[in-house]
């Protein structure tokens, strides 16, 4: 019986990491490291620079320069990717690009501002460990995201800002034998939308076309300052899956809801779901959420969006429709209850007696970016170019 428990508790632990069977030895694998000590990977070639002493840990990367930091032939599996930047402010880590290209493809799967890649929202330094992503001390950049290819891995190291930046990487791949049809390629998409129409969701995720898996995203909310601090979060995260109409399939109930908190968001850090930052002064929101334990699989198509959805007291929902803040109320508390105003035509007014103090949700306009993570059964994808460098880095600022 001992001796089962025992059994039992090895393989519960080994399906934890991962998947991984930690003692079973896999067959037709080999293990590489590609960092400017090994650029080729190759067997038996790492540190030669300098006799075996440490001889090319880090580059320096010029404004407007590029470095191709991995091109690897042949075919495995991106297993983890590290690297460190001497600058880390905001600016630059929205103005550095990270692109992966698969299997020779000339359109990058990832092209995205290199701070939002690594789970951080809004070009903030903040340490934290995900399931996919991890900044050890606020220094440093981890990503653990499985990345197959077929025939040719390729990373490029792109600085667009204003800055000389040293640059330190490895990134860890896998050899393996050729990968079956149902192996997906890995792809993030990066957005930034500063002003919309009221009623405009925000997209997270661009109508995209193929078969794949929709692995999550992290989220930059600036709360605009005209709407004096009121809450900002009662937007829902919807996913048009496979063709889906005006409606979705999947619906949530709320921003912090779909994070996994309640009543507000505030900073907490856990494996699947989380926030970062949560400045109330500032309005500034960072948050993520990562489907691992809830699959979410297409076939045909797939779109995700948010809206930009708010709630106030009656009494200061009236104080901003007053003084011309954009605003269009969707539920306000009456004398017969929470009226749905959005479906009613013609609404009443909030200045109407029947409504009673209590809550009122509203469309309004604030500031979202969002990075993307998905798998595709394609080496690229159909969605737009990344934004210019000057909305990318647009009023941002650095919180303490």
């Amino acid at each position: 019986m001992v001796r089962f428990m025992l059994l039992l508790c090895l393989a519960c632990c080994a399906n934890s990491l991962q998947g991984q069977e930690l003692f079973r030895m896999k067959s037709g694998v080999n293990s590489r490291l590609i960092s400017f000590e090994n650029m080729s990977g190759a067997k038996g070639s790492g540190g030669k620079e300098n006799n075996g002493a440490k001889g090319h840990a880090t580059e320096t990367i010029f404004p407007g320069k590029s470095r191709t930091i991995v091109d690897y032939l042949g075919t495995g599996i991106v297993q983890r990717i590290w690297c460190t930047i001497s600058e880390r402010s905001p600016e630059v880590l929205r103005s550095i690009r990270i692109q992966m290209y698969w299997d020779g493809d000339a359109k990058p799967a990832v092209d995205v501002p290199i701070g939002d890649f690594f789970g951080l929202g809004l070009g903030q330094k903040r340490p934290f460990e995900s399931v996919f992503f991890s900044d050890a001390e606020g220094k440093s950049f981890n990503c653990f995201i499985p990345m197959p290819f077929r025939k040719q891995a390729k990373i490029i190291f792109v600085n667009e800002s204003r800055l000389q930046v040293n640059l330190f990487y490895d990134v860890a791949i896998l050899e393996t034998a050729p990968h079956q049809d149902d192996v997906l390629y890995f792809h993030a998409y990066w957005s930034r939308k500063i002003k919309a129409d009221l009623g405009e969701d925000f997209e997270i995720l661009p109508k995209i076309t193929g078969k794949g898996r929709f692995l999550g995203t992290n989220i930059g909310v600036i709360a605009d300052s005209l709407y004096q601090g009121t809450w900002w979060g009662e937007g829902e995260v919807k996913m048009y899956i496979d063709e889906d109409g005006p409606y979705p399939t999947i619906n949530g109930t709320g921003t912090e809801d779909y994070v996994g908190a309640a009543w507000g968001l505030g900073t907490f850090n856990h494996q699947y779901q989380g926030c970062l930052i949560a400045d109330n002064k500032m309005g500034y929101f960072a948050f993520y959420r990562y489907h691992v334990p809830d699959e979410i699989y297409f076939t045909q198509s797939m779109r995700v969006t948010i809206q930009e959805l708010g709630g106030s007291s009656l009494e200061t929902a009236r104080a901003l429709l007053s003084k011309g803040v954009k605003m269009k109320p969707v539920i306000a508390n009456s004398k017969i209850g929470y009226l749905k105003l959005n479906a009613m035509n013609p609404a009443p007014h909030l200045s109407d007696e029947q409504f009673r103090p209590g809550g009122v949700l509203f469309y309004r306009i604030d500031d979202y970016s969002a990075t993307s993570y998905f798998y595709l059964n394609q080496t690229s994808n159909n969605l737009p170019a990344l934004q210019p460098l000057a909305i990318r880095t647009q009023q941002l600022k650095t919180i303490k």
